[in-house]
């Protein structure tokens, strides 16, 4: 009798666990958290203190309420200076514009927005050009590796924006050929002298920002690993692997800063766990 009770015993923690677990992983891909990120930098403008800047990544065509609303909502609270947005707005699986276009136009009602390409929208073909049309006549700034001035107190920083390095190679995937792509774009973008912001959706070649001078990045591409595991963090990244380096949150080195996204969307893989989507908020200081 006690080995029967002790068996249900440990059939209904079991079924308790999984149901938990179940209830944790659909919680978590249906809410959007909204992470905070200080930036000190004493080579910052003074005119930029306390300068927001709200990032969106990966978005991969997700709804998350009617007309992308939820999303919206958290970009209206914060009320940030500009939003940029740091590619795979759509996916190249299941594409459509419409859904991409019409958050964009209701996120350019907020603030000031920023856009480069990633990976899946070099993967669209000849459908990426009416992408990009479509987002430049909804008042996008579309940077392709481009520099954009931000004026703010009357100070000014620079904003380079670069293409995904698949829109070169062709998706090679060789880790080599993607840092020189990179580090061409960034002087191709041609930024002045001053502080600088770089957009890219790439955080594996953090390396090269570091070489090229960049004091903050803005990256997506890892989904925070997808799975995130206790004490170890990301399961697996593209073009990073397994327990990948850069999977989200903020990294430093010899005096540039690099902020990545989780992301907000899926794509090969369907679902998240311990991973909850994100809106990126960067909070810049003076130091």
């Amino acid at each position: 009798m006690k080995r029967k009770q002790k068996k249900r015993a440990l059939l209904l923690s079991a079924v308790l666990l999984l149901a938990a677990l179940v209830i944790w992983t659909i919680w978590g891909n249906c809410t959007i958290q909204t992470t905070f990120y200080p930036v000190y930098d004493f080579r910052l403008p003074p005119g930029f203190e306390e300068y927001r800047i709200a990032q969106i990544s990966d978005l991969h065509n997700a709804e998350f309420g009617t007309d992308n609303q939820k999303l919206l909502s958290i970009l209206e609270k914060e009320a940030p200076d500009i939003i940029v947005i740091t590619g795979d707005l759509v996916d190249s699986n299941h594409t459509d514009l419409d859904v991409a276009v019409d958050f964009t136009k209701r996120a350019a009602a907020i603030a000031p927005c920023y856009y480069v390409t990633g990976n899946h929208e070099a993967w669209l073909g000849k459908t990426y050009d009416k992408l990009e049309t479509a987002l430049r006549d909804g008042g996008i700034t579309v940077l392709r590796n481009q520099t954009a001035v931000l004026e703010k107190g009357g100070d000014t920083v620079q904003l380079l924006g670069i293409d995904d390095p698949d829109f070169a190679e062709s998706g090679s995937g060789l880790f080599d050929l993607e840092e020189g792509i990179v580090a061409g774009e960034i002087e191709k973008a041609g930024a002045g002298e001053g502080y600088r912001i770089l957009l890219s959706h790439r955080p594996e070649v953090f390396s090269t920002y570091v070489g090229c001078g960049i004091q903050l990045a803005f990256c997506g591409h890892a989904h925070g690993g997808q799975f995130r595991l206790p004490f170890l963090g990301g399961l697996v990244a593209p073009n990073q692997g397994f327990f990948p380096k850069y999977d989200g949150g903020v990294y430093e080195q010899d005096g540039t800063t690099m902020i990545v996204s989780r992301g907000i969307g899926n794509s090969i893989l369907p679902v998240r766990f311990n991973n909850r989507p994100e809106v990126v908020i960067a909070i810049l200081h003076t130091a």
